[in-house]
C-alpha cells in the first residue's frame, strides 16, 4: 500500500525549521520525504496548508486496559497520539500472580475500571505485550511497575524490604525488562510503593540503569516538600547511574505557588553535572487520581480490605481525620485536605452517580466533609475517581518550556467526567500554548511532543519524519488545531487533526476513526533500543 501526503509542511520532530515536502508512505515505512512526483499512490492525502509531523508520544498514559477493552481508542488516536507509555505510577497488571492481580483490580479500578476475569489472560510482562500485539489502536511501551513488584515480594504491608527481598525485586525487574519493558515506574504516594525507602529504589534503579532503561517516578510529594521529593529522585538517579524521567513534573497546592524557578534551577544544576534527566507534564491545572489516594499511608497498610476495615473503626477514623484535616496526610502530599478542591469524577457504584461533578464540600453541604468522604469511600469500595483543583498556571507554563520537557497526558479514561487531559493534552499544547500564547515556536512544540520523547524511549525506528522510519504520522492544521474537551464535557474529539497514520495505516481519515488496529507493542531490545518484534 502506497500513500502520498502531498503539499504539506514537514515539521520533522527535531526542532529544525519546517519545510515544504511530499511524504510517501510505502506499507509501514516512510519511503520519500521530498518530491513525490511520479509516485503512483494507492491513496492521496491533500496536506496543503497542513503540517505533517511525527505521531505524538504520550509519555505518561493510563490506557493499560482501555487499549484492549475499547479498541478504537478515539481519545488518544484522535489527538494524533501514535505511541503511549504504560505501566505508570508503580501500579499496573504485569508481572503479577493471581493474588496480587485480584487486589490490583480493586485498587486501581478508579484509574482503569475492572472489565472482568476474561480479559486477564497474562501474568508476565511478555504475556501482556503479546496480548497488545494482537492488535491495538496505537503503539505502546511498558514500564515495570515498582508497586506491583513490591506487592509480589513484600505484600502490601508498611515495612522496609529486606536485602533478600530487594534482590528478588531486582530479578523481577530484570526479567520484565528482558521481556520488553523500557524501564521502571514508581508511585511513591501510592501503596505499597510509598513504603519503599531510598536505598531500595537505588538498588532497583541500578538494575534498570545497567540494562539501559530509565526510572519514571511519581515522587513522594507534589505539595508540601515537593522540591525535597524532586531532589530525592535526582539523588536516586545519581547513586544508581540510571536515567531519570520525572512524571507529571509539576508543583501543586498552596505552598508551591510561583516556585517553578526553584525546580528548574535544581534540574539545570543536575543536568550540568552530567545527570540524564527528562520530564513530562500535562497542560492543565487540576490533577486527577482516586479518592482513596489521599488517605495516610499507615491506613492502607495490608491492602484493600484492611483499609476498608480501618475506615469503619472509630479509633482509626479519628486518626485518619487528624492526618487529613490537621497534620496533612502523606497521601495528600503533606497538605491538609481542602474539601472544596476535591471533585468527584467517577464512581463504580451506580447509586453514587449523582455525586459526579460535585466537590466533597458541596456533597457535604452543612454537614461534615470528612464523614462524607469516608462514606463515599466505603460505599464505592475505594473505587472513586477525583479531580484535585490545586495547580498554578505560572508553574505549568514555566516547566513546560524546559528543554528536556516532553508531554504526558496522565489521562484516566474511566468515570462519567474524567479529566479532559485524556482527550485534549496534545492539541492543547499546539493550539493554546503554542499558537495562542506563543510559548513555543511550532517546530519547538512538535519536538516536545515527538522527537524528545522518542529519544528518551530510544525508539529505533520511529519518532521523526525521516526516510526509512516507521510511518507514525499526524497531519494537522496549525491554524485550527485545538482541544474541545472540557471539564463539563471531557470526551470530545479535538479539532484540526484530519489524518493520523499508525505504522503506515490510516487510523484517522478525514477526521473519522477507521477500523484499523495497526499499533504494536514496542519492546526494549538487547542493544537497549525499542522497537516492535520483527515481522509484526
Amino acid at each position: 500500500m502506497r500513500t502520498l501526503l502531498t503539499g504539506g509542511t514537514v515539521v520533522d520532530g527535531t526542532g529544525a525549521p519546517g519545510f515544504r515536502a511530499d511524504v510517501v508512505v510505502e506499507d509501514a515505512r516512510i519511503a520519500v520525504v521530498g518530491d513525490g512526483a511520479g509516485t503512483r499512490p494507492d491513496r492521496v492525502v491533500d496536506a496543503r496548508g497542513m503540517v505533517v509531523a511525527p505521531g505524538f508520544v504520550d509519555m505518561h498514559a493510563h490506557s493499560d486496559l482501555r487499549l484492549l477493552t475499547e479498541p478504537a481508542h478515539l481519545a488518544k488516536v484522535s489527538q494524533g497520539v501514535t505511541t503511549e507509555v504504560l505501566g505508570q505510577d508503580g501500579l499496573s497488571y504485569a508481572p503479577v500472580d493471581d493474588d496480587v492481580l485480584a487486589v490490583l483490580r480493586r485498587k486501581i479500578a478508579g484509574w482503569n475500571g475492572d472489565p472482568g476475569d476474561e480479559l486477564f489472560s497474562w501474568r508476565s510482562v511478555a504475556g501482556y505485550l503479546d496480548r497488545l500485539d494482537r492488535g491495538i489502536a496505537g503503539n505502546a511501551a511498558y514500564l515495570v511497575p515498582h508497586g506491583t513488584v513490591r506487592a509480589l515480594v513484600c505484600g502490601w504491608d508498611d515495612r522496609p524490604a529486606t536485602t533478600s527481598e530487594i534482590r528478588r525485586m531486582q530479578e523481577l525487574v530484570r526479567t520484565g525488562m528482558a521481556e520488553g519493558a523500557v524501564g521502571l515506574s514508581a508511585g511513591l504516594t501510592y501503596t505499597p510503593g510509598m513504603y519503599a525507602d531510598g536505598s531500595e529504589l537505588v538498588e532497583l534503579c541500578r538494575t534498570v540503569g545497567e540494562l539501559g532503561g530509565f526510572f519514571a517516578p511519581h515522587h513522594r510529594s507534589y505539595g508540601a516538600g515537593a522540591l525535597e521529593a524532586y531532589a530525592e529522585m535526582i539523588g536516586v538517579a545519581d547513586l544508581s547511574g540510571c536515567a531519570l524521567h520525572l512524571a507529571h513534573a509539576t508543583l501543586n497546592f498552596g505552598p508551591n505557588r510561583g516556585r517553578a524557578g526553584e525546580l528548574i534551577a535544581m534540574l539545570d544544576a543536575a543536568i550540568a553535572g552530567g545527570a540524564d534527566i527528562t520530564l513530562d507534564t500535562y497542560p492543565y491545572l487540576p490533577g486527577a487520581t482516586t479518592l482513596s489516594a489521599i488517605l495516610p499511608s499507615w491506613s492502607q497498610s495490608g491492602g484493600h480490605q484492611a483499609t476498608l476495615e480501618r475506615l469503619q473503626d472509630p479509633a482509626a477514623r479519628a486518626r485518619i481525620r487528624d492526618d487529613l484535616e490537621v497534620r496533612g496526610s502523606d497521601g495528600c502530599h503533606g497538605v491538609v485536605a481542602e474539601w472544596d478542591t476535591i471533585e468527584i469524577s467517577g464512581v463504580t457504584n451506580p447509586e453514587l452517580a449523582g455525586y459526579v461533578g460535585r466537590t466533597i464540600a458541596e456533597i457535604a453541604g452543612t454537614g461534615d466533609p470528612f464523614a462524607t468522604c469516608v462514606d463515599i469511600l466505603i460505599r464505592d469500595d475505594l473505587g472513586t475517581g477525583i479531580l484535585q483543583h490545586v495547580g498554578h498556571e505560572e508553574n505549568v507554563r514555566a516547566i513546560m518550556q524546559h528543554p528536556r520537557h516532553t508531554a504526558g497526558s496522565d489521562g484516566l479514561l474511566v468515570g462519567a467526567k474524567p479529566h479532559p487531559r485524556a482527550w485534549g493534552t496534545f492539541p492543547r499544547y499546539l493550539g493554546h500554548y503554542c499558537r495562542e500564547l506563543g510559548l513555543f515556536s511550532l517546530e519547538e512544540c512538535v519536538a516536545h511532543l515527538t522527537g524528545r520523547a522518542a529519544a528518551r524511549l530510544r525508539l529505533a525506528d520511529r519518532g521523526l519524519v525521516r526516510e526509512g522510519l516507521a510511518a507514525d504520522l499526524v497531519v494537522f492544521d496549525p491554524d485550527a488545531v485545538t482541544d474541545t474537551a472540557t471539564f463539563a464535557e471531557p470526551a470530545q474529539q479535538p479539532a484540526g487533526i484530519p489524518y493520523v497514520l499508525v505504522n503506515g495505516v490510516l487510523a484517522i481519515e478525514d477526521g473519522e476513526r477507521t477500523p484499523a488496529l495497526a499499533g504494536r507493542a514496542l519492546r526494549r531490545r538487547a542493544d537497549g533500543t525499542t522497537a516492535p518484534l520483527e515481522g509484526l
